[in-house]
């Protein structure tokens, strides 16, 4: 049986309201989730003015002390420099400025001699960039006022934010899409539960969810190897032994990335099949734009969908409420 797959001429009309609904979260939620990232990411940037003696200090022993300040340097130049844009400015090692940057430490097996030399050449560049107009008190020999402080670690902190902008959304939305998945399942009855045996996902009990798993599965040459998995859930009428529902939340802001990303959810839908047989129960949970040839390219692969905007479509994947109970 097919939920939503097969009823094609159901389909424009699912999408605009789908749309509507994405667009309405954006409009109402997006903006906190991006202020209070940005904040938490201005109070990064306070600490890291502090350690470097607000910007005196950006010696190479100071960058091996802390690691974490190099994204937040590469903001605080004119203009913003990208990491792989330092490498080129500073004709530093690529392995050195992706280690700190993306990682947080210094290249365990790089030669003092190429360390000393790549660090020296990386703070010069960054020393010779740094954009007086945000932080006026260089040169000047005293250090900022708090307001100075404030501004300039909102202005890094937004420059920041603004390159993962989208990841921030994105996350956010996931977030509270499997929060909506949690309640709807709480309300009837079911139990969620943590880390269970990964290896063997039957071993979950009847009644009971997870999320966030990985999955095992085979290979084409054979090789196993674990796939994530947004929510598994264990219907309450399930037999032991019984292989769970598997559900990958999907949001997306624009029509054009969901078409580029379609053949993802085919290949693990494959993959899982080839693992535990053709009638594994494998779902999507969709949020925003989501187009008729997407669709039509899931429902061509086997793959069917619920729609957040009709969320109680989930009972129809054999999901008994049993008990409902009010969740607060």
């Amino acid at each position: 049986m097919t939920v939503n797959s097969h009823n094609v001429i159901g389909w424009k009309e699912d999408v605009y309201k789908s749309v509507a609904f994405y667009n309405d979260w954006f409009i109402n939620y997006a903006p906190e989730a991006y202020k209070k990232t940005r904040s938490e990411t201005a109070s990064s940037v306070a600490i890291a003015l502090e350690v470097t003696n607000f910007l005196a200090d950006i010696s190479p022993a100071k960058i091996i002390e802390h690691p974490e300040i190099l994204p937040i340097l590469r903001m605080s130049t004119v203009p913003p420099i990208a990491r792989d844009r330092l490498t080129g400015l500073s004709q530093a090692p690529k392995s050195l400025v992706d280690s700190i940057d993306k990682h947080k430490r210094i290249p365990a097996r790089m030669t003092k001699d190429m360390l000393d030399s790549g660090l020296e050449k990386i703070s010069t560049t960054l020393q010779n960039m740094l954009d007086t107009d945000i932080f006026a008190w260089i040169g000047t020999g005293r250090v900022p006022t708090q307001d100075e402080e404030n501004r300039a670690s909102i202005i890094i902190a937004d420059r920041l934010c603004g390159v993962v902008a989208d990841p921030i959304i994105r996350n956010a939305q996931e977030q509270r899409q499997l929060a909506s998945v949690r309640q709807w399942l709480e309300v009837r009855g079911y139990k969620m539960v943590g880390k269970t045996d990964e290896n063997n996902p039957r071993t979950m009990q009847p009644g009971t969810f997870s999320f966030r798993l990985n999955i095992p599965v085979i290979l084409d040459g054979g090789l196993t190897v674990n796939i994530p998995v947004d929510a598994v859930i264990q219907p309450k009428n399930a037999k032991p032994g019984t292989m769970p529902l598997l559900m990958e939340a999907k949001s997306a802001g624009d029509f054009t990335n969901t078409n580029k990303r379609r053949k993802e959810e085919a290949v693990k839908f494959s993959q899982l099949k080839r693992t535990y047989g053709d009638d594994i129960k494998f779902f999507l949970f969709l949020c925003g734009y989501f187009d008729s040839g997407y669709l039509g390219y899931e429902a061509a692969e086997g793959i069917d969908w619920v729609w957040e905007h009709r969320i109680d479509d989930l009972s129809l994947f054999d999901l008994p409420a049993g008990d409902r109970k009010s969740v607060v």
